[in-house]
């Protein structure tokens, strides 16, 4: 079967049609039995065209913390069967739940070509985060079987990889190269031809590098909060927003939608009457692009991850947001300043420190990062004063073109 289901090659006009019905069931329902949403949206009225939703209120990450405190653990939000309860740096809370691809990854997962003849090694995180539990979902709904692997122990995960005759991956893009030349280090042959890939940005150089090896290496779009948002099908001629959800483009800061083609924040509504967001703000940028996908889909098209409308950048898959960086320096009085660089080597996410200091431990500084930032990186001394006086506390030197 070429596609999915019916709904991805719907004709734009009975999408609309479907998804502003669905648009003015959902709020009548958040409002009705979400009153976190409820208090947010107010009295909207009827809300059934792209209009009607560009006039209610931009929700925010950052509404979602205060409401969590006033009323967990969801704020008020969440609704419906709900099996699971995640936790995201800040910390903010979001709920899942484990039936009918409740995270709608099987359109990727069909995209991407995994199917029943799959077993698929999934090395996204089970704990905390839903990322292994959202990719798992998309592999059942297609009927592939899945190794549970997470992340880490890259001998383990090469040696299993073998032993068990993987066939796909899923999980960073940059964490399958570890896993393939750990592989090459022991000796051992891998069966991967496919792999599905989230959690940061799939660059151009290490997609053609797994072509190279024989594996065809697809990416999504989506978050811990929405599900899936957009994928890339084999035409790979942008990314096709997903049929479980409404995206606007706006001007960064504003609800105010932009003209095609212009770079602004992704908006998205999801129609998941168990965790009705409305309007929710991604902090990503993208672009709509014009047209329709030759796969034969036919949905919007968005030009994919275009970097952050704030400063916050996601380092080996793990955001790094600035409220974490001034908490670096508030843990360190010695510490003047603070500067996060993120560059690629070698096919991977480098993290730099910087800190403006007289006298400071480093290798404390180091663990504090690791604390704080859930990440490694290199922490280097700077003299006081010597750092860009621009604003930035991260500089995202990565190329994404």
């Amino acid at each position: 079967m070429t596609h999915f289901d019916a709904l991805e090659t719907r004709t734009p006009e009975q999408r609309e049609e479907d998804q502003s019905a669905a648009l003015a069931a959902l709020i009548d329902h958040a409002v009705s039995y979400a009153p976190g949403m409820a208090a947010h949206l107010g009295q909207p009225g009827r809300v059934d065209s792209r209009e009607a939703l560009a006039t209610l209120p931009v929700l925010r990450k950052s509404d979602l913390g205060p409401a969590q405190k006033a009323n967990p653990p969801f704020g008020g939000f969440a609704v419906g069967r709900l099996q699971h309860a995640f936790q995201s740096p800040g910390p903010i809370y979001e709920p899942g739940g484990t039936g009918d691809d409740w995270y709608r990854m099987g359109r990727f997962a069909h995209a991407a070509g995994l199917s029943g003849a799959d077993l698929v090694q999934n090395c996204f995180s089970y704990h905390f985060t839903p990322a292994g539990m959202m990719f798992e979902s998309g592999a059942a709904a297609v009927g592939a079987r899945v190794f549970p692997a997470g992340t880490g122990q890259t001998e383990l995960q090469a040696q299993a990889a073998a032993h068990l005759g993987v066939t796909a991956y899923a999980g960073t893009p940059d964490y399958l190269k570890a896993i393939l030349e750990k592989a090459d280090e022991l000796g051992l042959s891998l069966a991967i031809t496919r792999a599905v890939v989230g959690g940061g940005a799939l660059f151009p150089s290490l997609r053609a590098e797994y072509a190279d090896r024989g594996i065809h290496c697809l990416q999504c779009y989506a978050t811990a909060d929405l599900g899936n948002i957009a994928y890339e099908s084999p035409a790979m001629e942008g990314m096709i927003v997903d049929e479980g959800v409404i995206v606007e483009i706006v001007r960064p800061g504003t609800g105010d939608p932009v003209a095609e083609g212009e770079v602004g924040e992704v908006l998205v509504t999801s129609l998941n009457r168990d965790y009705p967001l409305v309007r929710f703000a991604t902090g990503d940028l993208s672009a709509i692009l014009p047209g329709q996908s030759p796969c034969g889909r036919t949905n919007m098209r968005i030009k994919g991850w275009m970097g952050r409308a704030d400063q916050t950048a996601k380092i080996k898959g793990m955001f790094v947001r600035p409220e974490q960086v001034a908490t670096l320096v508030a843990r360190h009085p010695e510490i003047a300043r603070a500067r996060v660089t993120a560059t690629r080597q070698d096919e991977r996410d480098q993290m730099l420190v910087q800190v403006e200091a007289d006298d400071v431990n480093v290798e404390a500084v180091s663990g504090s990062v690791r604390d704080i930032l859930k990440l490694g990186g290199k922490v280097e001394v700077v003299a006081k004063g010597s750092l860009p006086n621009d604003g930035k506390v991260i500089d995202d030197q990565r190329d994404y073109s």
